[in-house]
């Protein structure tokens, strides 16, 4: 076994490892990356890119659909499987391939391939060919798709979002369990491709949610659409011959049995560091068996090893990975002490029709932060009767904008609308830049845009708030300070 000596070692070469590469590379040109699967990122290869391609081909066939309202006469369109799903993976390869002419580009010297596995803080064997010392290491080993154990029932027919990207063709009915980002999206955009699909929830949650008005609007308006139970009760899952039997109670309470051919598992996903040999490190460790970490600079502990991306089971988005890379990477390149590095404002968007939206303070934690007490102020719109909502015949979903009592800070939002991948934008940066309501009331809103909707729950919120010195005081005790 050869052996090595770096300043810093990167385990996985995805978009958080490549982030942290080339920040420690400003640092110290004494970095390896190591990486056991195939170079490209999550979200080229199985994420963020094929879905979009899934999904683009799916409101193309359901716009086709809903033309005569407009008084346009359109035939059923015809959908070609084979020729959506070919579309579908040449531009995944496409975008994956970027990725991998990236990695492909770097110093031969600084990849090695293997999957690595501690032997204590500084060394790493990788295989059984390399022993690696390193100065610093930054974990970047990503994510699996996780489901539980009954989901096996399905045996073979059980697939994740992973799989769905290379399927030859379109199937003729699937089985969704989790309407979650992923389940919600492949859900929806498969049923628009003549797919037959039913989803199975829990809890009665629907995407990334949290607010009980926005988790209503949004149940409603998928349930019209789409064979949707966001609370299942399902009794069995077998494998009947080359189907899936699922057996739940249906809309009217009767036990009913489906058949499937496929069991599309969108449940979550689990951070690849079971393999690490985190035991063999003095790391401590959350009840998920990922190192806890400082969000602010991405260092464990106190430790010479950072984490970054969906490894570290903090918001698994590819800007997030980027940032969180970015941060660690620094970090341990750096010879001095950790520094915090630039965290932006939470924003995450799911791409189903019409979209959700979250930015800043969910529902849940601004609950969690200012209690029972009248502290904050919620502003709120249908976007029912919304002007270019309506002109669009698009005219569903609701907006929810929450602010701070005294002060009047913006905080931030939930949402399921069309368009709400911009509003989202716009809504980060207002958090972002610390503006206050009336502040982002003095913008410039044009006519007719489906953004004049979001002025309607911002006055709707504006008349809702007081400000001033008594009543920052009266809430000091549980605001953002405390």
């Amino acid at each position: 076994m050869r052996e090595i000596q770096v300043d810093v070692a990167v385990i996985g070469a995805g978009t958080a490892g490549l982030s942290a590469y080339r920040a420690a590379k400003t640092h110290t040109n004494n970095v390896i990356m190591i990486e056991n699967g195939p170079y490209g990122t999550t979200c080229a290869r199985v994420g963020c890119m094929p879905s979009k391609l899934l999904i683009a081909a799916a409101n193309r066939a359901h716009a086709f659909r809903q033309a005569a309202p407009f008084g346009i006469e359109a035939s059923t369109p015809v959908i070609d499987g084979a020729a959506v799903m070919q579309r579908v993976r040449d531009e995944r390869d496409r975008f994956a391939g970027f990725v991998v002419e990236t990695v492909e580009e770097l110093p031969a010297a600084d990849k090695l391939r293997g999957t690595a596995r501690f032997l204590d803080n500084n060394r790493l064997e990788v295989d059984d060919h390399t022993l690696v010392h390193a100065g610093k290491v930054v974990i970047a080993s990503g994510s699996r798709p996780a489901y539980p154990d009954f989901l096996e029932n399905a045996g073979d027919q059980l697939v994740v979002n992973d799989d769905v990207f290379d399927w030859q063709d379109l199937p003729e009915s699937v089985v969704v369990f989790g309407p979650g980002v992923i389940g919600l999206e492949l859900g929806q955009a498969l049923h628009r491709l003549g797919v037959r699909v039913r989803v199975f929830g829990i809890d009665g949650t629907i995407g990334p949610l949290t607010d009980p008005t926005i988790i209503d609007s949004a149940t409603g308006i998928f349930c019209a659409e789409l064979k949707l139970d966001t609370d299942a009760i399902v009794s069995s899952i077998a494998r009947q011959g080359d189907d899936v039997a699922v057996t739940f109670l249906d809309e009217n309470g009767s036990k009913t049995t489906e058949h499937f051919d496929y069991l599309l598992a969108t449940t979550g996903r689990r951070p690849n560091v079971d393999y690490l040999g985190l035991e063999n490190t003095d790391l401590e460790l959350d009840d998920f068996g990922v190192p806890i970490v400082n969000p602010s600079t991405m260092q464990c502990g106190h430790s010479n090893i950072f984490i970054a991306g969906d490894a570290s089971n903090l918001i698994p988005l590819l800007h997030e990975a980027t940032d969180q890379g970015k941060i660690a990477g620094q970090n341990a390149g750096r010879r001095d002490a950790a520094r915090a590095g630039l965290r932006r404002t939470p924003i995450s968007v799911v791409f189903s029709d019409p979209q959700i939206a979250m930015v800043g303070i969910t529902h849940d934690a601004l609950l969690q932060r200012y209690g029972s007490c009248e502290c904050y102020a919620i502003g709120d719109v249908s976007l029912s009767d919304q002007g270019r909502s309506r002109v669009m015949l698009k005219n569903k979903g609701h907006l929810r904008v929450y602010a701070e009592q005294g002060t009047g800070l913006f905080l931030g939002a939930e949402m399921v609308g069309p368009s709400m991948e911009h509003i989202a934008h716009l809504l980060a940066w207002a958090v972002q830049a610390k503006m206050t309501v009336p502040q982002m009331l003095d913008m410039p809103f044009y006519h007719p845009v489906v953004e004049e909707g979001l002025r309607t729950a911002l006055r709707n919120l504006n008349a809702k708030l007081q400000f001033g010195p008594d009543i920052i005081e009266h809430c000091i005790e549980c605001g953002p300070g405390a």
